[in-house]
């Protein structure tokens, strides 16, 4: 059974067809090859047109060189076009596509995989690291920035442009800013709301259709928004950057029960943690581990709270280890 392909291995492709298409004069659009590739998966239009982007920044810059001074370099050392092309489809590619606008009114899907993390950056020089199996559309226009956050969580570091309010939907609540940094999740289940952290600069919140929800968040403050509770504002940076260690690649438990730090594992990997002692579920927990190492952390437990451990591929089990 064949893997599904990481968001870097479908950028790599992209810049093999990109490159073969501006050597051989491929038609886009008519080509059977490259648009039976370009079907076989939704994120491979938006890693194909970054791809060609990249391809025009090199262009405009062998332009633009020309006028210059010729640098002594040996042929052997210069990079291939592919190569480039590669290195540059992230942070140029997307500049530029928002720089020549057609493209850029049309939304851009991005998403993850369980136990995926992204770092993407976006047409208008900010930057979003995205969570687990979360997707969201990005649509940049010449007066507007404007995410569209699916499922999951996303982190935004957001480029200043007052000109062009950066605004991210999820469900019925919104959040806005112009130059700062935040984080926001939608709940995995009915009723947990919208979950929104500040870590630099000040954004605005507010529920659609509700005018009296409008409010303010500072760097280190955050709410959960459209919850079944009533939205209440909490200063604690330090447990935002905790929260926020997912972005490492990490998981940061501080007195967090095992039955939470279960949930955590269990967001970013197949195999399934399962805490089988109501009592043990609530023993507190510190200490700081790798998304993807479910396996270090059950090994934790046992060494520290005495625990059993047993499981199979899909589950690891947890629980009180039994006298003999």
């Amino acid at each position: 059974m064949s893997s599904i392909p990481s968001a870097s291995e479908i950028d790599e492709e992209a810049a093999d067809w990109a490159a073969r298409v501006d050597a051989h004069g491929l038609d886009v659009e008519h080509d059977p090859d490259l648009q039976a590739w370009l079907s076989g998966d939704a994120r491979r239009a938006g890693a194909f047109l970054r791809a060609q982007a990249a391809i025009s920044f090199l262009d405009r810059g062998r332009a633009l060189a020309s006028a210059a001074p010729p640098v002594d370099v040996a042929a052997a050392k210069r990079p291939s076009r592919r190569a480039l092309i590669a290195g540059t489809g992230g942070a140029v590619a997307a500049a530029l596509i928002g720089g020549f606008g057609a493209w850029s009114l049309r939304p851009q899907r991005l998403d993850t995989r369980l136990g995926e993390i992204r770092r993407v950056p976006l047409a208008d020089g900010s930057l979003v690291a995205i969570n687990t199996k979360t997707a969201l559309d990005v649509t940049m226009k010449p007066k507007s920035r404007r995410i569209v956050l699916q499922e999951g969580e996303a982190w935004f570091q957001v480029a200043k442009d007052p000109r062009r309010p950066f605004t991210v939907a999820a469900g019925p609540v919104r959040v806005r800013a112009v130059g700062t940094a935040f984080s926001v999740r939608r709940g995995d289940e009915v009723g947990t709301g919208v979950d929104v952290m500040v870590t630099e600069g000040v954004v605005e919140t507010w529920i659609e259709g509700d005018p009296t929800s409008r409010r303010r968040l500072a760097a280190g403050e955050r709410v959960i928004l459209a919850s079944t509770a009533a939205p209440t504002v909490a200063e604690s940076p330090s447990e935002i950057e905790r929260s926020l260690a997912w972005r490492n690649g990490e998981i940061a438990l501080d007195g967090e029960s095992l039955e939470q730090a279960a949930k955590l594992f269990n967001r970013y990997n197949s195999r399934q943690i399962v805490i089988e002692d109501e009592a043990l579920a609530r023993e507190r927990f510190v200490g700081l581990f790798q998304t993807n190492e479910p396996e270090s952390f059950a090994a934790a437990v046992a060494a520290t709270l005495g625990a059993a451990i047993d499981g199979d591929a899909r589950t690891i089990r947890i629980a009180r280890a039994h006298a003999s």
